[in-house]
């Protein structure tokens, strides 16, 4: 596994980017994340060592962008040039999570045609509204691999009649003081959309308010994925 951010930063977009955990440690730092800027560690996919090898070694997976989203307009004087590094790299496979899925086919590369066989794009949802939205869009789109990811889900939503051609769903909660409530029961309604049309299902975090049988529990940041983890209903 290996991470890629060619630029950092970011804007709130919708409701899911209210506690977004770049803002808040970049206010903590005393970095306005408004400023989209490129970073020192753009040419990364394609480095090589003394010797004249990739230094990112074939076969791995390339999270791309989860300091920003990929598709952030900001950004469109340098994404094409990271269009070319992932087709140079055919050996890896890199994967982006975006909120802005509606930029997508004014994103793509020339040569994209039905999608490149080295690239997953995630479609991030948190309300019913939005899953609406950006999912039957989603489902319009060219792309080869295709994820859905309910996180910070902040209500229960019905995905079920978008889940053609999708390979894994993840739901996930929010992180923060503040987070609104998280309940388990929408967890499990989601796995149980994917159980029937045969999609892979990921529960990845906990929310730090969470609700199971009609309980209440306050969660540490650092609990909220091995809680998920130890539910063991991951399929």
């Amino acid at each position: 596994m290996a991470m890629w951010n060619p630029w950092r930063g970011c804007h709130r977009y919708s409701e899911g980017c209210k506690y977004c955990y770049i803002h808040k440690g970049d206010d903590k730092r005393g970095i306005d994340t408004n400023v989209i800027v490129r970073t020192d560690k753009f040419n990364v996919p394609i480095e090589k060592n003394k010797s004249g090898e990739y230094k990112i070694k074939a076969g791995q997976t390339v999270y791309l962008g989860f300091s920003t989203d990929f598709l952030i307009e900001d950004a469109d004087i340098w994404r094409q040039e990271c269009w070319k590094m992932i087709k140079e790299r055919s050996d890896l496979h890199f994967i982006f999570l975006t909120k802005r899925i509606d930029r997508f086919m004014n994103c793509i590369p020339v040569d994209w045609n039905d999608g490149y066989d080295n690239v997953t794009v995630g479609c991030t949802v948190e309300n019913q509204e939005t899953a609406d939205y950006r999912l039957s869009i989603f489902s319009t789109l060219p792309i080869k691999h295709k994820n859905i990811i309910c996180q910070p889900l902040i209500e229960k939503v019905n995905i079920e009649k978008y889940l053609k051609d999708i390979e894994l769903v993840v739901v996930g909660g929010e992180s923060d003081k503040d987070a609104r409530p998280f309940h388990y029961d929408w967890v499990l309604d989601i796995r149980e959309q994917c159980i029937r049309n045969n999609i892979h299902f990921e529960f990845r975090q906990c929310g730090t308010h969470f609700i199971k049988d009609g309980k209440y529990y306050k969660l540490s940041v650092r609990d909220l994925c091995s809680q998920a983890k130890k539910a063991n209903i991951n399929c």
